[in-house]
């Protein structure tokens, strides 16, 4: 065969193959089975995710509370703060999920406790908890008695919530914190130093409104003392004007609203010679070298009641026993908390409060007391603290129920805390002692001769308080 019809036969095979596949690709496919199914609509919506399991929190924290006893001081004495205390714990006892048990042992006043806490320390015959003030808490700390609780406070099973830990009033929780950060205790509650005002006898005054500064200060307290020279009784000749008992509940804020503080700049010791100290050291003497001033050796309810001084420096706390003094003598003048005021309108209260704190022994029974001592705090347990003492709560959340309707002169000092209570007294263990070398100091100042033998005064306070604090480091 010649080589042109072998090309003719392989172009002829070329051209069959490709009339096949043609005809094979163009078959045509089954149409589909018809269906009842809706059509698949488009969405916006993202898919539904199946829901996963939040882990469960665990505590960082060593021991078992489980059936622990532990021991709980405290200066709650007699009457209802006595009976508060006896509630609480027995509540306690018949309701936490642990099976702990706390025995309550009231050790008289504060000042009772403190003795017997010392005492403790010498013995090793401590208490599992106790009550105290943080000057107190902080002492013990440095003796290695009272625990840094921010372990307890930051446990993610045990400790305490942002929000419960924000609702604490900072005038109250700061001086439970010492300057590295460490918490040494928990308010239990709160009071202030405010100054009660006879609202009454100040309108008769002619002053319709309490002093916003301490220029007006000492113009209501002279024309209480002027309005009772006066009079036609010479009993009270002499009284009137500001109750003056000088200790560093009066004299610190004083202090704050002339501008300035009794703590050094990096807050490791006092600073009670600086230019606040002497302007309000200043206008005290002047107070007194005017005639505006009257003497008492304690708390003036019986005199504030008889109109022989129209303020005082006095605690929340005792608001009950200035009533209870009115109504002695059938007063019926309206009268309630007022702040200090400085010369350029500052004001400020003096919050303070008993804390609690952990005396430190083993990790089971170290857990039980944070457990009763969070229960202690914790707001719900405050809302009966409150109702049954009169103390004034130490965060914004506790449940007050109708009581701020039904007492004003309690719900305006809480107005006070809240609105000018920011700041504390320090907490240096050696504040106790400073707390007696201020008040003489203070009284001191009336006698001297001129502002520069104030100034003297003061420099010696100031050598003196930093002794003790070199004593207690």
């Amino acid at each position: 065969m010649t080589s042109k019809k072998w090309m003719s036969l392989i172009a002829l095979g070329l051209l069959v193959s490709l009339l096949a596949a043609a005809c094979a690709t163009a078959t045509p496919e089954p149409a589909p089975e018809p269906t009842d199914a809706p059509a698949v609509q488009p969405t916006d919506e993202p898919m539904e995710e199946e829901p996963t399991e939040e882990p469960m929190p665990e505590s960082m924290l060593e021991g078992d509370p489980t059936g622990q006893s532990i021991t709980f001081w405290h200066a709650m004495s007699s009457g209802n703060n006595l009976a508060g205390v006896e509630q609480i714990v027995a509540d306690f006892n018949a309701t936490n999920e642990f099976g702990i048990t706390v025995e309550q042992v009231s050790q008289g006043g504060q000042g009772d406790l403190q003795t017997a806490m010392n005492a403790a320390i010498a013995t090793g015959e401590l208490p599992n908890m106790t009550q105290g003030f943080p000057n107190s808490l902080v002492l013990w700390n440095g003796l290695d008695v009272i625990a840094p609780i921010n372990d307890f406070i930051d446990d993610a099973v045990y400790g305490l919530s942002a929000d419960e830990l924000g609702a604490i009033f900072a005038g109250t929780y700061s001086p439970g914190t010492l300057p590295d950060g460490s918490q040494v205790g928990v308010p239990m509650h709160q009071s202030a130093s405010v100054h009660f005002y006879n609202f009454t006898w100040a309108e008769e005054l002619g002053f319709d409104s309490p002093p916003a500064t301490s220029a007006e200060w000492k113009e209501q307290m002279c024309a209480a003392a002027a309005a009772n020279d006066a009079d036609d009784d010479p009993d009270n000749d002499g009284t009137g004007g500001y109750q003056y008992f000088p200790d560093a509940s009066m004299v610190t804020p004083w202090v704050w609203v002339f501008g300035g503080d009794i703590v050094n700049e990096d807050g490791t010791g006092y600073s009670l010679n600086n230019q606040a100290v002497i302007d309000a050291a200043l206008f005290l003497k002047d107070l007194s070298d005017s005639g505006c001033i009257m003497f008492t050796p304690s708390f003036a309810n019986p005199e504030f009641a008889a109109r022989q001084t129209l303020t005082y420096r006095s605690s929340t706390a005792g608001q009950p026993f200035q009533q209870s003094a009115n109504d002695d003598i059938g007063s019926t003048d309206v009268w309630g908390a007022i702040p200090w005021a400085g010369p350029d309108g500052d004001l400020a209260v003096n919050p303070h409060g008993q804390m609690v704190g952990i005396v430190e022994t083993n990790p089971d029974q170290d857990l039980a007391t944070w457990i009763f001592l969070k229960y202690l705090t914790s707001a719900p347990t405050q809302t009966g603290w409150v109702a049954t003492t009169g103390y004034y709560p130490s965060q914004s959340t506790t449940d007050l129920g109708t009581k701020l309707d039904d007492d004003p002169i309690y719900a305006g000092a809480l107005e006070l805390i809240e609105a000018y209570g920011g700041r504390s007294e320090p907490n240096f263990a050696a504040h106790g002692a400073v707390r007696g070398l201020i008040r003489d100091a203070f009284f001191a100042i009336l006698d001297a001769a001129d502002d520069a033998e104030v100034i003297g005064i003061l420099d010696q306070l100031n050598a003196d308080a930093a002794e003790q604090v070199a004593e207690t480091s």
